[in-house]
């Protein structure tokens, strides 16, 4: 890396008076340093946990809270320190991510999975009692048809017999069990909306 343009080893004497003023534009000389270790360094796979420019943020706040623990007094001094800063941050970026089994990066998918397996999983509690409610009526409205609505029906959806098999076994024709049938799930429809508006 080319030297930063500002001289730090000026701002780095060791007369460090007013240096927390003069510690931003220092960190900032070493941004385009420490972005393309962290672009280099950063996996794929912790990519979508934080950017390469969220790690050079990172480090420099650890930079600012711990500046009174570096001792030297170069550029190349404080390049080697934050370069170690910044892989330090990176090293618990992977432990956090990697390493640790409730927020591993293998344990994560996108959302539209988890909205299909969602949609998979079946119906929910208040499905499950509302679809019952909706077969009880249903169950009530085919008892109270007549008997050769109910046996048209049954034959229909039950056995699964088409109509051409259903004429013979009510000794009608294919079109006279036909028309039987819809006039049967007609009045079931009328006695539903009939019980929905009342």
């Amino acid at each position: 890396m080319s030297s930063p343009s500002i001289n730090v080893d000026v701002l780095l004497s060791p007369n460090r008076d007013n240096f927390s003023e003069k510690l931003g534009q220092i960190l900032q000389a070493y941004r385009p340093y420490l972005l393309e270790i962290a672009r280099r360094e950063l996996d794929r796979t912790l990519q979508a946990k934080g950017a390469a420019s969220d790690l050079v943020q990172e480090t420099f706040l650890d930079a600012t809270r711990h500046f009174s623990h570096f001792h030297g007094v170069s550029s190349a001094q404080l390049r080697a320190w934050l370069r170690c800063l910044l892989l330090h941050r990176l090293s618990k970026q992977r432990r956090r991510f990697c390493k640790t089994r409730k927020r591993g990066i293998d344990r994560e998918c996108r959302l539209e999975e988890v909205e299909t397996s969602l949609l998979a999983a079946g119906p929910t509690p208040s499905q499950v009692v509302s679809t019952g409610e909706q077969l009880q009526r249903l169950q009530q409205a085919i008892e109270a048809l007549p008997e050769d609505y109910r046996l048209v029906l049954r034959l229909r959806y039950h056995e699964g017999l088409t109509f051409e098999a259903i004429g013979p076994r009510m000794g009608r024709t294919a079109n006279a069990a036909r028309l039987l049938w819809l006039r049967a799930v007609e009045r079931i429809k009328q006695s539903l909306r009939t019980e929905a508006d009342g």
